[in-house]
């Protein structure tokens, strides 16, 4: 039972790599597209010779445009993510319990506890023999 538990919690958590990947990895992203992005911005300030709005807003918007892009994607995978672990979690503390307390039911029902009681009891009276 316990085996069955163990293969189902990989089972669940087997598809979370895809949301943290995103989580950790979008920011990154971003961070790299703001920095192309004002590169991007100064090279055309240094094209156009001198700075003004029309030589630096193609930079600066896709900088813009791929820092949201970037978090629109973090954010609802950070969330989605976070609620998923935890879900995932009290699936297995509830499949656990459930394996504990069926094992217990099985061991109650299925298992003869009373054959060892006269062994016990003869141990305790052969011990009983040599203290005297």
């Amino acid at each position: 039972m316990e085996r069955a538990v163990g293969e189902t919690a990989l089972s669940l958590e087997s598809q979370m790599i895809l949301l943290a990947t995103a989580v950790s990895g979008s920011p990154f992203l971003g961070l790299l597209g703001t920095v192309w992005g004002v590169m991007d911005a100064f090279t055309g300030v240094a094209e156009a010779g001198s700075p003004n709005l029309v030589s630096m807003a193609p930079g600066v918007s896709g900088a813009l445009i791929t820092t949201v892009t970037a978090l629109c994607v973090a954010i609802p995978a950070m969330f989605g993510y976070n609620f998923l672990v935890t879900s995932i979690r009290g699936i297995i503390v509830e499949m656990d319990n459930f394996a504990a307390e069926l094992a217990s039911e099985f061991e109650h029902k299925y298992v003869d506890h009373g054959s060892r009681l006269p062994a016990v009891a003869s141990a305790q009276a052969g011990d009983s023999a040599f203290r005297r």
